[in-house]
């Protein structure tokens, strides 16, 4: 596996949840973090967690589901003078279950792929070109096992769609040492996943971290699981 001591990893969505638990896991490798939540002051848990580790921790922060706030959070992450070697696209939103499955709005349809798909591509665009001239780049794009469940369309759809865009996009840059690869966290006891899964949000790890782990000639455009 590769040493990602002393790189620097931005993880969108890192306030809590899994994004929470991959930040602590990469930290625990040496990895410096930039972390990402809606408003700073959310990130403040996660901060002092991260206190134990000998690493640079930096906040970004912004709404996800707006273009103009997607590149505001970008300028924040080039104005800290770092460059980004490891991008987790974690962050994602899953609009109301709706048991008439015709009842998905064009606003919830449109709010979850502005999260889910646009701002990871917009990510992607800023910092995998980087990442090609310096040589190296991990970047892991959080899919989803979900299935056969059109009361949650739109974010099952989102999910798809990252796994489409994540197998294209490393196609693309199949040549380099950037490795642009997908996971599916599991069904864990999150926000978003509910006290129902029958996993905690810590049994993410070790698993979340194998696609930042993998060597120059590592996996590409492949799909990882977490558990």
């Amino acid at each position: 596996m590769n040493n990602i001591s002393g790189k620097n990893a931005l993880i969108t969505g890192s306030s809590r949840g899994v994004g929470q638990q991959i930040a602590m896991g990469l930290a625990a490798k040496g990895c410096n973090i930039i972390l990402h939540a809606r408003t700073a002051a959310s990130c403040h848990k996660t901060i002092e967690m991260l206190k134990t580790y000998p690493i640079a921790v930096y906040v970004v922060f912004g709404e996800l589901s707006d273009e103009t706030s997607v590149h505001q959070v970008i300028d924040q992450v080039n104005a800290l003078g770092v460059e980004v070697d490891i991008v987790y696209n974690n962050a994602a939103i899953m609009t109301s279950h709706q048991s008439d499955i015709w009842q998905h709005s064009w606003e919830d349809w449109m709010q979850t792929m502005k999260t889910n798909v646009f701002a990871m591509y917009t990510i992607c665009a800023a910092f995998v070109p980087k990442m090609a001239e310096r040589g190296y780049g991990r970047v892991v794009n959080l899919s989803s096992g979900i299935t056969k469940t059109p009361e949650l369309a739109p974010y099952s759809a989102s999910k798809w769609a990252v796994i489409k865009l994540t197998e294209d996009l490393a196609a693309h840059y199949e040549d380099t040492n950037v490795r642009i690869n997908c996971l599916d966290p599991g069904w864990l006891r999150t926000d978003m996943g509910s006290q129902n899964a029958p996993n905690a949000v810590e049994a993410v790890l070790p698993g979340a971290l194998v696609p930042a782990l993998l060597e120059n000639d590592g996996a590409n455009g492949k799909a990882f699981s977490a558990l």
